[in-house]
């Protein structure tokens, strides 16, 4: 099982990702108090048509302007892998 600061310890460690930087954090109106991560990896189907399985990052409520979606980070890698919409 993943929790939200491992897996920011691991993001900011591992790539070049911004993700959990203060300012863009503080941009969005979001704290670390407001993430949870599932406890099972799910499948993640890129627009490339990769497929990844990823800690799910969900935010617990939503933040400025109702912005309320996962994120989806590379169980090896950590890389911030980004769904298809369709």
């Amino acid at each position: 099982m993943m929790s939200a600061s491992e897996l920011r310890m691991h993001v900011n460690n591992g790539t070049d990702s911004h993700f959990f930087d203060r300012s863009s954090m503080r941009f969005f109106g979001d704290r670390m108090s407001n993430y949870g991560v599932c406890s099972q990896p799910v499948r993640v189907v890129t627009g490339s048509g990769g497929i990844y399985e990823c800690w799910e990052l969900y935010r617990r409520h939503p933040v400025k302007h109702g912005l309320q979606n996962s994120a989806y980070f590379d169980t090896v890698t950590y890389e911030r892998r980004l769904p298809s919409n369709g």
